[in-house]
This record gives structure tokens, C-alpha cells and sequence, in this order.
């Protein structure tokens, strides 16, 4: 048996190193490193609550809308605040424009780049993919980058300015839009969808949204239009899916299977309280979407370089305490446990919850796989930007946006919200207008997390073991795709 350290990984937010013990040319063992510690919870004890709202989104630069709305949650469920119709659509609208940003990103410019590797120059696909998608000289890079740069303005017009956009409030949104500006941000939505259905899936995105197994992904596949200009980079990746059928355990189905247990805290609120993507919990062992208990969420810190002294902790009673030279720790992130359970979160987790065949059929076949984890969020892609059209057709102009709350608040407060990488929660505990505890944990959290004091490795840790490790790799392009089909963002994790 021998050792492998593979790290830091580029194109990655954050710092990433994995440790892996390899035996006949596969991983038998991994061990997840978040590396750098921060220390935005110990930072924001004795802050005004309202400073949270100023403080999180400074976590990431990728996905700081979603740390401001978790952190608005949290603040509103601990006034007991009411949000007006306009100011969700809004919420909605801008935590949208992020996760379709990010989902472009990691198609384009995170998971494709591997396929360019020398390893898979023999391919029939390979001048095709360098082509298209070359970190500097592809096509459809150079597109992608453009189409993510013009979405953005969006986000100018909603909250003022990203990142760290600060129109988000526990209340709704101070940022009311009027009746041009709708105009103009539909026809940037319009611009957005042009470029997916041109580039990406070449059809309509509805026609996309509306496949409801495999086998009706793979008769889409088939039916190519005459142009070959016009199949579309989706097509293409399924190209690169099938052949890698044919290397056994190196295939993108089978590659990287995760613990099958998928959470989801509901994304995009409706005005009366349900979500357009449902909240759960999903089994793949036949059970399906079964209720969600937040009070069986722990965090054990067994092997972090934090203070495990009272064992695992619920977020509302967590502590933070960094202990560098602690025995037996290899991470500065804690392990999170739902009731007492591994679990992975992410856009196939929100696509499992909401019951959509095409995600429901592929991962009842092969599992929560490199294959099935892109495939969700591409899918993701083509069903909410259709949903916020109908989000600026719902905005009334005129009427509130925001609720107003009290200055100062007390007691306890808990915001969840879906990041594109999945499940984040903010628990903040305050006195006198004051924060006592702020704990959060991010999706990257629970899909990264290190081993629990049972020895349950976490889900990457699990999805790790089998990949191969081919004659003289350091960095097994295997391991690349297990990790870059979760979409790390490792500064996160160490908040």
C-alpha cells in the first residue's frame, strides 16, 4: 500500500488537499484537508445582529447571496418577521442569478478543462473538447465567460453590486424594482436563455426540463440536428459519458458513488411558505423523500483542529475553538451528521427532493455519481431560469418589498437556504442586540466533512475509495472528476 498526497488543487475556491492510500492501483482510503482556517464565527460574537448582514457575505466571493440570505433567515426567524411577496420573488431572483452563475462556471470552466488532459488524447471526443472548451483558447470558454459576465448585470440592477450584494434584508429586499427595470432585467434573462439554448443544450430549455428518465436523455442525445454546430456542448459531454462506459470502473456512472442519502432545505421560497424544489430528506435505499428533523443535525469535531471537549454539538449550542496541535486531526472542518448519518447535498439533492424523473431514474440506476451530480445541475439550469421569468412577472410594482423589523433583536434564529453546491445553514443565538453564537454550516461542510468518532468517513472520503490511479499519476485525473463533480468551495467550509 502506498500514500499519495494529491493537493492544493487548482480551480477550487479555497485551499484543498486530499491524502489517499492506494493498493492495487486504486484509492482504498481518503482523508479530506481544508487546510486554512478564517474564523468568521469567533469574529462575529459580540457584533450587532444586523452586522451579520455585512460580515458573512465576506466568507466567499462565489457565493456570498447565499450567505446573505441564510444570514437574513436567520435574522428574520429571530424577529419573527413576515416577508412580502415582492421582496421573496426578489430574494429568489438574486440567489437564482448566483446559482446559475456557478453552475455555468463548473460546467465550463471547473469539470470540462479535465477532459483536455493527455490521458484522453486518444479519444474520438478529444480535438472536439479542446476545441470548445480550452481554459483559454475555447470557443465555447470564451462564450461561456461572456454570457457569465452580461447575467451578472442582473445582480447590479437587483442588489446594487456583486459580490457581497447588500439589498438583502431579514425583511424582504431594500432594493424595489420598477416597472423599466423589470423590463430590462427580462430581457437579460431572455439573453441568458438565448445562449443556454443556442450553446449549451441547443433546444429548448423547456424541451430539456421536460426529460423524464434516462432513457429519454439518451433518445434526446440521438436525435442531433443536421448542423453539427448545433449539438450543443451538453451532447457532447454525454459523447464523453458513453465512451468512458467502456473503462470499467473509471466510467463516469460508476465513478465516485456517494453514501445515498441526499439533503435538501428547500430551494426558492413561494409566498406561501412552500418551495419551488422541495425540502427532504431522499433515500436511495427505496425509501424516498422522507421528512427533514433539523434538530437531528450534530457537528463532531473528532478529528478537526477544533475543540471536541462536550462531544457533538447541535449548530445552536456549537463552539468554535481552534486547538492546532490536536491529536488525530487532519481538517480544520467538523463533521456534520444528520441523526447520526452521512449525507450528501447539492443540486442532485434538490432534484431527488423535488421528485424529477430524469434525476430520480439516473440516480436510481447508478447512484450519486460523477455522471448524475453534472447532470442535475444542468438540468438545474434549464428548469429555474424559466422560473424567474415567472418571478419578474409576479414583481407589483408599488407594493412593499421589504417588512420592517425591530433595531434590535434576541433569542434564536435559524436560516437555510440552497447554495448551488447545496444545503447552508446560518443558527445564531443573540442577546440584547447582540450575537452570542453564530455557526453555520456550508454544503461543502457536509459533502467534505472528515471522519466522525465512529470512524464514518465523510461523503467525498467515501466517494474517493475505488477510483483507479493509473501507472505513474500524482494527481489521478479520476480523483479530479470525483472531486470536481461535488464543486468544492473549500473557504466555506472554514468560515
Amino acid at each position: 500500500m502506498s500514500r499519495l498526497l494529491v493537493g492544493p488543487f487548482n480551480r477550487v475556491e479555497g485551499d484543498l488537499e486530499i491524502s489517499l492510500q492506494v493498493e492495487s492501483a486504486q484509492v482504498v482510503s481518503a482523508q479530506v484537508n481544508a487546510p486554512m482556517y478564517r474564523g468568521f464565527e469567533q469574529i462575529l460574537q459580540g457584533k450587532h445582529t444586523h452586522d451579520a448582514l455585512v460580515y458573512v457575505p465576506r466568507i466567499c466571493g462565489i457565493c456570498s447571496i447565499s450567505q446573505s440570505v441564510a444570514a437574513a433567515r436567520a435574522l428574520a426567524d429571530m424577529g419573527g418577521l413576515a416577508v412580502p411577496p415582492n421582496g421573496r420573488h426578489a430574494s429568489n431572483l438574486l440567489l437564482a442569478i448566483e446559482n446559475l452563475a456557478d453552475h455555468l462556471t463548473h460546467f465550463y470552466l471547473f469539470f470540462m478543462p479535465d477532459f483536455l488532459r493527455p490521458v484522453y488524447a486518444s479519444q474520438p471526443w478529444f480535438a472536439q473538447a479542446q476545441q470548445r472548451f480550452h481554459p483559454q483558447q475555447g470557443e465555447q470558454t470564451r462564450a461561456a465567460i461572456g454570457a457569465r459576465q452580461r447575467w451578472f448585470t442582473l445582480a447590479g440592477t437587483l442588489g446594487g453590486k456583486w459580490p457581497h450584494t447588500l439589498s438583502i434584508d431579514p425583511g424582504g429586499s431594500s432594493r424595489a424594482i420598477d416597472a423599466a427595470e423589470r423590463v430590462r432585467l427580462l430581457t437579460k434573462v431572455r439573453e441568458f436563455r438565448a445562449f443556454l439554448e443556442h450553446h449549451l443544450f441547443a433546444c429548448a430549455l423547456e424541451q430539456f426540463a421536460d426529460l423524464s428518465s434516462e432513457q429519454a436523455l439518451w433518445d434526446w442525445h440521438g436525435r442531433e440536428s443536421a448542423r453539427a454546430a448545433r449539438r450543443g456542448d451538453v451532447r457532447l459531454w454525454l459523447d464523453i459519458v458513453l465512451s468512458s462506459e467502456r473503462q470499467g470502473d473509471a466510467a463516469l456512472s460508476r465513478l465516485g458513488g456517494g453514501p445515498g442519502r441526499y439533503l435538501s432545505y428547500g430551494a426558492f421560497e413561494r409566498p406561501d411558505g412552500g418551495f419551488a424544489f422541495e425540502r427532504g430528506l431522499w433515500r436511495a435505499e427505496g425509501l424516498g423523500l422522507t421528512a427533514l428533523d433539523l434538530g437531528g443535525i450534530l457537528e463532531d469535531a473528532t478529528h478537526a483542529w477544533l475543540s471536541d471537549a462536550t462531544g457533538p454539538r447541535h449548530p445552536l449550542q456549537g463552539v468554535t475553538e481552534p486547538v492546532a496541535d490536536k491529536p488525530g486531526a487532519y481538517t480544520w472542518n467538523k463533521a456534520p451528521r444528520l441523526a447520526g448519518e452521512v449525507v450528501e447535498t447539492g443540486a442532485i439533492a434538490r432534484q431527488l427532493c423535488s421528485g424529477h424523473g430524469l434525476i430520480v431514474d439516473t440516480v436510481g440506476r447508478h447512484g450519486g455519481t460523477v455522471f448524475t451530480r453534472v447532470l442535475a445541475r444542468l438540468l438545474e439550469l434549464a428548469r429555474v431560469l424559466p422560473m424567474m421569468e415567472d418571478w419578474l412577472y409576479a414583481l407589483r410594482p408599488g407594493e412593499p418589498y421589504c417588512a420592517q423589523g425591530p433595531a434590535e433583536l434576541e433569542g434564536t434564529g435559524v436560516g437555510l437556504t440552497e447554495a448551488a453546491r447545496g444545503s447552508l445553514g446560518h443558527w445564531v443565538v443573540a442577546a440584547q442586540g447582540r450575537i452570542q453564537s453564530y455557526q453555520i454550516v456550508a454544503p461543502t461542510s457536509w459533502n467534505f466533512s472528515p471522519r466522525d468518532a465512529a470512524g464514518t468517513p465523510g461523503a467525498l472520503e467515501q466517494a474517493l475509495v475505488g477510483a483507479p490511479v493509473l501507472p505513474g499519476e500524482s494527481t489521478p485525473v479520476s480523483v479530479q472528476h470525483i472531486v470536481r463533480s461535488f464543486d468544492p468551495c473549500m473557504v466555506c467550509i472554514v468560515h
